[in-house]
């Protein structure tokens, strides 16, 4: 026996659902041919030749339904947006009388032709209708108004935005403007793609579970894996797998995957996200700075048609070369302070008398990243390229050829967020075995998001791997700045929520 709790809207739509069964009605049919799209219909209907569309099948969602005597119309929408139904007593028959079973958020399917309103609405006017699926449930659903113009201005129909993301699917019914987000988000992923396959370099796929997590400073999610008796770790980055495909002969590999990062929650951070790593041997972080300006270049216009985007008010331009500029001449123009070669408590003393707010506890390392958050990364609105760390912040990049205490590294930065980071890869086996161990010796310190020794890395480091060039790219955070939104709640379809407070069951 069934314990949900159903309200009376529900009970009554369910009587319906058995009152079409029982009048040989089946309101889950297998399949319906569709021919037609409500958009394909609006923007290519011809008064000169109604002809053209004498004979179409449409299908969607009811979103709105006016039931009268001997005529009715209702609007049904798809994937492409909404279309008026025409619907006659006279050409339906019996079918007709079927209509007081039909409510907001059934799907239907319609055949009949196209034509245009007195009031000048394009329409369908149906000669057949069939219930696809019966709602049992009510949706929410924004009111509209048409301007004079023919703008279209929408009300959102769920008031509390957690529901819509806990609930897309409804947001995405209510809200159908969203779509436009995910579907340039699939062609931001689909012409990078594009990029780096027509450069001939390959796309891969490494392990999610893995023994050792690295490849960044992160928390990891931890598991175990019952056959083996050992626990597993959800991959925090793809960095020390993919490198290993590099020694292994490949000169150029990709991949668009999953990572896991057991840390807070904001705009700019879910625990799972969508990252794009790609390393190509014999070259340097400058070439990459190089490459990573044309991909992003590339995406935007491609995407956007234009190289200049406004995100949040702001107009960015991606117009080539981006600017670069190297972290310490930032630290200097944003803080006054020369950070050059500080040790821990010079850089702790820094931060204080800079008013940023730090761990005492804290390693040089961890002191200098928030230093520059707080201070510099608000400043990087248009893309930069930032450049030259310390060796310290960057435990598997290759030292600076011509600097000392430096490593050869960027990041791209756009509206003060990090949007990509790239090296020179370290391909030295002693210096990036010393390097690991530092970060061991971090980590026992107590900085829980610092490295761990990976051998089975380190072996393959030894075995040889060429001069490389290797680039992290957020998806997520690039997705959101070409669609103008600025929480990552926004462009994921399922963005990871605290579980819901339930009221706690009480005793009968």
């Amino acid at each position: 026996m069934s314990h949900v709790q159903r309200n009376d809207q529900e009970v009554h739509r369910i009587e319906k659902l058995h009152e079409l069964r029982a009048a040989g009605i089946n309101p889950f049919p297998p399949s319906f041919d569709l021919t037609h799209h409500a958009a394909e219909i609006l923007s290519t209907f011809s008064d000169d030749q109604p002809d053209a569309m004498a004979s179409v099948s449409v299908a969607g969602r009811i979103m709105a339904i006016r039931k009268m005597g001997k005529a009715s119309f209702c609007h049904i929408q798809d994937m492409t947006g909404r279309i008026q139904i025409y619907l006659k007593k006279d050409d339906l028959g019996e079918a007709y009388e079927h209509l007081r079973l039909y409510d907001i958020g059934d799907i239907i399917g319609i055949e009949g032709f196209v034509f245009r309103t007195r009031m000048g609405e394009i329409s369908v006017h149906a000669r057949t209708v069939t219930m696809l699926t019966k709602s049992v449930t009510t949706i929410p659903v924004g009111k509209e108004e048409v301007a004079e113009d023919g703008t279209v201005t929408r009300y959102d129909a769920i008031a509390d935005k957690e529901q819509r993301y806990r609930k897309r699917y409804l947001d995405l019914i209510a809200n159908p403007d969203i779509k436009a987000t995910f579907i340039k988000r699939a062609k931001i992923i689909t012409t990078m793609r594009r990029f780096f396959d027509d450069r001939g370099w390959l796309e891969v796929e490494t392990p999610i579970l893995q023994p050792i997590y690295g490849g960044a400073t992160a928390r990891p999610f931890v598991t175990h894996h019952n056959a083996l008796d050992v626990d597993l770790y959800l991959r925090i980055a793809d960095e020390l797998y993919l490198k290993r495909l590099i020694v292994g002969g490949f000169e150029g590999v990709y991949e668009i995957s999953k990572n896991f990062r057991n840390e807070g929650m904001d705009k700019t951070h879910n625990p799972e996200y969508t990252a794009m790593e790609i390393y190509v041997a014999y070259k340097d972080y400058e070439w990459m700075m190089g490459m990573t300006e044309q991909l992003i270049n590339s995406i935007v216009t491609e995407t956007c048609a234009a190289e200049t985007v406004s995100f949040q008010g702001t107009d960015l331009s991606f117009a080539l070369p981006f600017r670069r500029a190297a972290m310490y001449d930032l630290f200097d123009q944003h803080t006054g302070m020369d950070l050059r070669g500080l040790d821990r408590a010079a850089l702790l003393a820094a931060a204080r008398k800079l008013n940023v707010d730090v761990d005492p506890a804290a390693s040089a390392m961890k002191i200098l990243d928030e230093i520059f958050s707080i201070l510099v990364q608000p400043h990087l609105v248009q893309p930069t390229f930032v450049m030259d760390y310390p060796v310290e912040m960057s435990p598997l990049a290759k030292k600076h050829r011509t600097k000392d205490g430096l490593v050869e590294r960027f990041e791209l930065f756009v509206m003060g967020k990090e949007i990509a980071n790239a090296f020179s890869e370290l391909n030295d086996p002693l210096d990036q075995r010393a390097r690991l161990e530092e970060q061991a010796t971090i980590r026992a310190a107590g900085d829980d998001e610092a490295m761990v020794v990976d051998e089975e890395f380190l072996h393959a480091i030894e075995v040889g791997l060429p001069p490389t060039a290797g680039l992290g790219v957020g998806i997520d955070r690039l997705v959101m700045l070409l669609t103008d939104n600025d929480s990552i709640r926004d462009v994921l379809f399922f963005p990871q929520m605290r579980p819901e407070r339930t009221a706690p069951a009480t005793e009968e």
